[in-house]
């Protein structure tokens, strides 16, 4: 079987497996009576075409590249981490506790770390109980982090209706936060600075998102941990004969995984409800699976599938109100059809593509052979 060249597995791969996704969901799409050409129309102009609507892509897109870097760094020490809805809730929930705790007498500059780093420590504590599990005592790690995922869900709950949830109210939340442990939004800070920019989520956890973008490209392709890390992921017994010890780099690897995912809490809880809230991860661990497969599991390519996602979320949200007889259903159907083509359909989708590159190579191959020989 003839494989991708590196450039064409990060790059046109997931281009190509776009293309087809939009143009499956496009004869649906048809098929239900709608215009294909003007949904997409909408869809674009909805996440890209104006300030307001590309802040909330943006802000959509904060969230993904946390849970989409989650999942990579597990898949590059061999794990597929299938529990980043529960790390990031649990990550949320230390992010809470430490804003409900010590908010109101911290300045922001230390409480917002304090913030960070608590999220982070839940994450990759929720995260590190799987990876002792199936390091140690052979458990599978995908059964456990999916157990964890409901334990997570119900813990949160527990919390915020018998301890956190102010006396007489209904509502499942905490109550609000001090100000200091508000994340500015990206508008406040650009009015610092004399810049008008329209009101949105988009808070300055999108700084943060690209920073951990860059260090976890550092970390796996630059550093000699990175590379054990990867070296057990390819081939753990190769790795054990090499002497890197590959139950310690499982734990390593979901440790790091879990305390990405805890990170959400900075984007959607100091960022933008500032409460703890009872639904504020949103399936978003879930969806960092299919960033993650989408982006090729490198840090560059999430980022860039992070943007599509937050554009189908927000152009779809667009698409629903402006497009009559397009539900939000479609719009979830649409996300569907790039998940499946991203993931399982790849494997169909990678032969036939290195099979036309080879056809295309074929003749330029054939004169840089010949030059050679009349050289």
């Amino acid at each position: 079987m003839t494989t991708l060249p590196r450039w064409a597995d990060l790059v046109l791969l997931p281009i190509v497996s776009l293309l087809v996704a939009l143009l499956a969901a496009g004869a649906v799409v048809a098929l239900v009576g709608q215009d294909p050409w003007e949904v997409i129309q909408v869809l674009v102009h909805g996440a890209f075409g104006t300030a307001r609507g590309f802040s909330y892509t943006l802000y959509y897109a904060t969230t993904f590249v946390f849970t989409g870097l989650a999942v990579a760094v597990a898949f590059h020490g061999g794990l597929f981490n299938i529990g980043g809805e529960g790390q990031a809730i649990m990550g949320g929930l230390g992010t809470g506790l430490v804003a409900l705790w010590w908010s109101a007498f911290l300045p922001a500059w230390l409480m917002l770390p304090i913030m960070m780093l608590s999220g982070a420590l839940f994450g990759l504590a929720w995260a590190a109980v799987p990876a002792y599990l199936q390091a140690y005592r052979g458990s599978h790690v995908v059964i456990t982090t999916i157990m964890f995922n409901f334990i997570a869900s119900s813990v949160l709950v527990y919390v915020l209706v018998n301890h956190l949830r102010p006396k007489g109210s209904m509502s499942v939340e905490s109550e609000a936060f001090a100000p200091s442990a508000h994340l500015p939004a990206v508008h406040e800070a650009l009015a610092w600075v004399g810049i008008d920019w329209p009101s949105s989520p988009l808070n300055l956890s999108v700084v943060l998102a690209g920073l951990a973008a860059v260090a976890i490209y550092l970390f796996l392709w630059r550093t000699r941990a990175g590379y054990r890390l990867r070296a057990v992921g390819s081939s753990p017994g190769a790795a054990e004969y090499a002497g890197i010890q590959a139950r310690h780099q499982v734990v390593i690897a979901m440790s790091i995984s879990g305390a990405l995912a805890g990170l959400v809490g900075m984007n959607e809880i100091a960022g933008v409800s500032g409460k703890l809230l009872l639904e504020f991860v949103s399936g978003a661990g879930f969806t960092g699976i299919a960033v993650a497969l989408m982006g090729r599991n490198h840090p560059l390519g999430i980022v860039l599938a992070s943007l599509l996602f937050g554009a189908l979320f927000q152009g779809g949200a667009e698409v629903a109100f402006e497009v009559p007889g397009f539900s939000r259903d479609m719009v979830v159907m649409l996300q569907g059809f790039i998940v499946l083509f991203s993931g399982a359909m790849t494997y169909v989708i990678a032969p036939i593509l290195a099979r036309v590159l080879g056809w295309v190579s074929k003749p330029f191959a054939g004169k840089a052979k010949s030059g050679v020989a009349h050289g």
